[in-house]
């Protein structure tokens, strides 16, 4: 489907690629990592044209759908968020654009663009643009609302929802976890289990890559070098590849050195003279290996540790926070206690930053008390809280203001960890980006660390390399931990107890992540259980126990009889779903196994009239596979199911 071949392509006089070639197939889901600045962005320039290779060749086949969400800043004009999300093609685009300036149904332009709307089946995908929306946790009331007043976060999921409407050959993301919360990041991975296109994703969620990957694709060497499986089993067969060919490149070190030491002894021999100019031949023959990249720093220097503080690290009580007339909380209290790593999660807009602001003393509290316990200091670090840093500074000199005891080249190897390397610890703090602030801030913070460390989605413009330096170095720190993520590897190598966060009320689990989505999970069916057993409640019954009339030997019979009439009508209710639910995992691996038929068949189709009838099977048994899917997926909730076997 996309060939790239042989590609050579180079910037300001680096070569990102030389001779990098790589094929991806219908159905492949493919994970693209490297560190910063490698060429990933570059390669997905590449692939959707608005770069060319210096050599090579990129092709997609003819036919092929191309879709692609940047990792920022996505543009959004006067169009609602629901017709943003169906502005699949260029038609439908234009057809909102007319509609919006042709409102009045008695105007020709209206009428027609109406038509247009029709015709590219409109109202379906409305219908699917709403669910989409609905699981990328927009509320109905959003749907109506113009895309450019939402923030950028919101903008981006609108277009991830576009997207994942429009359902194109090739998905393209850059980092599209970035604008996700844990719950919304579930539902979208399940999404993609199911999506029927391949992908093509840069990520640096190392938890994210293991769940929907088959494949990796890494940069290095100015090559495209595929690994077979998710991420973990790439760095399996990475450590076998550069054991391999670490030892290849020894053994051709010792051969070129052998030949070089008998050039050298015995050029000068006239007896071994033509022996010697064989062996020059043959070292000039010799193609030589470069040599092994290192191996991905880890930082080996150990971190200071903050002086301790009291067993009560912060307590809130009877906060009320408010932004004009959104209540965040109202009567919230929190005791966090020294020593504690606790993740704070929720949806979006759950209060989960207002909490770390609370926390850090950055709010006026509109009611309640916030208490510092003895001997507490806070530091806050959130993604655009930059303005302490000092512009005029080198990287370097504000890296080491504040940092006691620590040597310059302690600080560099921190610096390096987290993408200042080189020369760039000499450039100035105002020339710096974003992202890059973002970092400094960051390293500043562990270089002098406070006991109470309240951390907004610290990992956002690292690689993978740097986060595995921001666990290293968090993971033996002695202090309190609050911190909100969205990177799930992230949390599970750090979180000992979580906090969830909805809706302004705080339950907390003491547990890791993974206790927590057990006990969340448990949590909500047993109160699902609760509700719907109130719910049934006779009105005339009370709630609280009462004394049950003794009954008669012919009225005990008669509830008897009920009762087991009653099992038995579940029972064959229970039977039915179980059976209609055996039948759809039956249909759906028929319809899945024709899916892949056809699209094989398309892939080598003439892109004439005659392939018609296949393009409109393809498009009914598709759409007949996810009504399939979701009531199979609805009767799993009754007969406590999860995977379709064999899939």
């Amino acid at each position: 489907m996309l060939t790239i071949s042989q590609v050579t392509k180079s910037f300001g006089g680096r070569t990102l690629f030389a001779d990098a070639s790589l094929q991806i197939n219908p159905g492949d889901r493919i994970g693209l990592i490297g560190p910063n600045g490698a060429g990933k962005s570059t390669l997905f320039s590449l692939v959707l044209g608005d770069n060319s290779p210096d050599e090579g060749s990129v092709n997609l086949q003819r036919g092929r759908t191309v879709g692609f969400l940047p990792q920022e800043s996505a543009p959004s004009g006067e169009e609602t968020v629901l017709q943003l999300a169906t502005s699949t093609s260029a038609a439908m685009t234009e057809a909102y654009a007319t509609l919006r300036a042709f409102p009045s149904e008695d105007s020709a332009e209206h009428h027609e663009a109406m038509a247009t709307f029709v015709e590219h089946d409109g109202y379906n995908l409305e219908a699917k643009a709403k669910r989409i929306l609905a699981g990328l946790a927009f509320r109905e009331t959003d749907f109506h609302v113009p895309a450019r007043t939402m923030s950028g976060g919101w903008i981006m999921r609108a277009h991830l929802a576009r997207l994942l409407v429009m359902e194109p050959d090739l998905l393209m993301l850059d980092e599209p976890t970035n604008h996700l919360d844990l719950e919304t990041l579930g539902w979208f991975q399940s999404h993609l289990a199911a999506y029927s296109g391949a992908l093509l994703v840069i990520s640096h969620d190392r938890a994210f890559l293991n769940t929907i990957c088959d494949g990796i694709v890494e940069i290095a060497r100015q090559h495209l070098h595929r690994y077979r499986g998710n991420y973990d089993d790439y760095l399996l067969e990475k450590k076998a590849r550069d054991e391999q060919y670490l030892a290849a490149y020894k053994n051709q070190q010792r051969e070129i050195e052998h030949l070089q030491d008998f050039i050298n002894r015995f050029r000068a021999k006239a007896s071994k003279a033509a022996q010697a100019q064989e062996r020059i031949k043959q070292l000039a023959r010799i193609k030589r290996l470069p040599p092994p990249e290192n191996a991905e720093a880890t930082v080996k220097f150990r971190f200071p540790q903050p002086p301790r503080g009291g067993q009560r690290t912060m307590v809130l009580e009877h906060v009320r926070q408010a932004y004009g007339e959104h209540v965040v909380y109202e009567d919230l209290n929190l005791t966090i206690e020294r020593g504690q790593r606790t993740v704070l999660v929720g949806p979006n807009g759950a209060g989960k930053s207002t909490l770390l602001k609370i926390l850090a003393g950055l709010l006026p509290l509109e009611a309640g008390t916030r208490t510092e316990g003895h001997n507490v200091n806070v530091g806050y670090f959130a993604q655009h809280r930059t303005d302490t840093l000092d512009v005029r500074r080198t990287v370097l000199d504000e890296a080491m203001d504040g940092a006691s005891g620590v040597s310059e080249q302690s600080v560099r190897t921190v610096l390096g960890s987290f993408l200042f390397r080189g020369d760039d610890v000499f450039k100035n703090v105002g020339v710096l980006s974003g992202g890059e602030k973002s970092r400094l801030a960051l390293v500043k913070l562990l270089l002098q660390p406070p006991n109470l460390l309240l951390l907004d989605e610290p990992t956002t413009h690292l690689d993978m390399a740097s986060i595995n330096a921001l666990v290293a170095a968090l993971q033996p720190y002695e202090g309190t931990l609050v911190f909100v993520s969205h990177d799930v590897h992230f949390i599970r190598s750090l979180a000992t107890t979580v906090l969830h966060i909805n809706a302004g009320r705080l339950t907390p689990y003491a547990g890791d992540y993974d206790y927590y989505l057990e006990k969340s999970g448990a949590t909500t069916a047993r109160s699902g259980l609760v509700a719907s057993l109130h719910n049934h409640r006779p009105a005339e019954q009370p709630a609280g126990p009462v004394d049950k009339p003794k009954l008669g030997l012919k009225e005990l019979k008669q509830q008897r009889r009920a009762e087991s009439e009653a099992r038995k009508a579940a029972a064959a209710a229970r039977r039915q779903s179980e059976t209609r639910h055996r039948d759809l995992e039956q249909r759906i691996i028929t319809l899945e196994t024709r899916q892949r038929e056809l699209a094989a068949t398309l892939e080598t189709a003439a892109n004439d009239a005659s392939a018609f009838p296949l393009h409109r099977e393809l498009a009914d048994l598709t759409e007949e596979l996810e009504l399939a899917n979701e009531e199979w997926n609805n009767l799993s909730a009754q007969v406590g199911t999860a995977l379709i076997p064999g899939r």
